[in-house]
């Protein structure tokens, strides 16, 4: 099953890395107008974040092999009628939008249940080495997918890239949904502890059941935040990664324009990309050989250490400090990513844990889009070397801070009570 769960999570990374180029080169083939492209990847952004927190009540209510089949049968369907659509020439902005806002959909309920159906299938001992090995493929389809899609647009039409991302995501949900996880004893658990609670089996949506099916899923959501709560450790340190993504945001839109205008051209930023993808992959390898006793110290150093590209671009430095510096920042998420994914497996309950992750994921996933937004017009009123050194102080005093409540697992928060929700 873990070989099962491996692939299955590679033919979704691939997938999902993808849409991007996809949709950015159809909408620019259709119209040449950038702020299309814009609306067409905001409509996948917003209901991706509006309904996340409902994806994770619904990830620790059902089986996480379910949820995840669903999401990525809906993003075939969504990707399939794109493909329709860009092959028979309509190339209606409207549809690509509502299109892309129904995997946005599918996103919010899916990504929630992914850290749930590691949990399920992977023991304790190994989690940290199959997290390893999703960043792995994970970061090496985000490479590699620009350059496919393109490729396959330049030489079939972006329709047939759109038809390839159908066709990896049908494969996923065909793999990931065959995972069979033991679920029927803690659906047994979840309904006695609902029978406690007062609560009644929810066999409708009409008269006095609606109000009995809101308030279940409110108290759902309180438990959930209340387990984020107890817990400042994880708190911290997710305010501290959604400043990492914010300046993580501001230095994708600054970065190009100074290399391109002031350290080279193009090649220059290409190598500076090209030094933190290797440094990412590097640090996802080396997570779990690393003799580490803290993790979540680990974690945030691994954070802060974007400081270093933030500086450098402040100078702005030489195209050989400012790649060593992303280097070094992009080595430190590669660590990050698995240690993070397996202390908060170890940590929060499983049942609470889709829940958990999905208030981690909406700070992270709307924090970068925000810097991307906002880079421009900061640097217009600051100028990027102010705002560059500011941003570097910020995501280090944010990361580093959080140190404060990273106590050792044993210690780092009570594990509350929190039963599975899944039928």
């Amino acid at each position: 099953m873990t070989y099962r769960l491996l692939i299955g999570r590679c033919l979704s990374a691939l997938a999902t890395a993808l849409i991007p180029t996809t949709l950015t080169l159809a909408v620019l083939r259709a119209t040449g107008d950038g702020g299309a492209v814009g609306i067409v990847l905001a409509s996948e952004l917003v209901p991706m974040l509006l309904l996340l927190p409902v994806g994770g009540v619904l990830a620790d209510r059902f089986r996480p092999e379910r949820v995840v089949l669903l999401a990525d049968l809906t993003r075939c369907v969504s990707q399939a009628a794109i493909a329709v659509e860009l092959l028979l020439g309509l190339n209606r902005l409207l549809d690509l939008a509502l299109l892309s806002a129904l995997a946005g959909v599918a996103i919010a309920f899916g990504s929630p249940a992914v850290p749930r159906l590691v949990v399920a299938v992977v023991p304790g001992p190994d989690r940290l080495r199959m997290n390893a090995r999703i960043g792995v493929v994970t970061s090496l389809s985000s490479v590699a997918a620009p350059a496919i899609a393109g490729t396959i647009t330049v030489t079939a039409g972006p329709g047939w890239a759109a038809g390839v991302t159908a066709v990896l995501f049908a494969c996923s949900a065909v793999t990931l949904g065959g995972i069979r996880t033991a679920g029927a004893a803690r659906a047994e658990r979840a309904a006695g502890h609902r029978q406690a609670r007062g609560g009644k089996p929810v066999a409708g949506l009409r008269g006095p059941v609606r109000g009995r099916a809101v308030s279940a899923f409110g108290r759902d959501l309180a438990d959930g935040w209340r387990e984020v709560r107890v817990r400042p450790w994880f708190l911290a340190c997710v305010l501290g990664h959604g400043v990492w993504h914010f300046m993580a945001g501001l230095f994708l839109t600054l970065g190009p324009v100074t290399a391109v205008q002031g350290l080279g051209g193009e090649a220059s930023w290409m190598a500076i990309v090209q030094s933190g993808t290797v440094g990412m992959v590097l640090g996802v390898f080396a997570a779990p050989r690393l003799p580490i006793r803290r993790p979540l110290v680990v974690v945030q150093v691994g954070a802060a250490c974007y400081l270093l590209p933030m500086m450098a671009l402040a100078g702005p430095s030489p195209v050989v400090v400012l790649a060593g510096a992303y280097f070094v920042a992009m080595f430190g998420l590669g660590v990050l990513s698995p240690l993070w994914e397996t202390v908060v497996a170890e940590e929060i309950p499983e049942g609470a844990l889709g829940r958990v992750r999905s208030f981690d994921q909406l700070i992270s996933f709307a924090a970068r889009p925000l810097g991307l937004a906002v880079a421009a017009p900061l640097a217009g009123v600051t100028g990027v070397a102010a705002m560059a050194l500011v941003g570097g102080v910020l995501v280090a005093a944010a990361n580093l801070a959080a140190i404060a409540w990273s106590r050792p697992p044993a210690t780092a928060g009570p594990r509350s009570p929190v039963p599975s929700l899944r039928d």
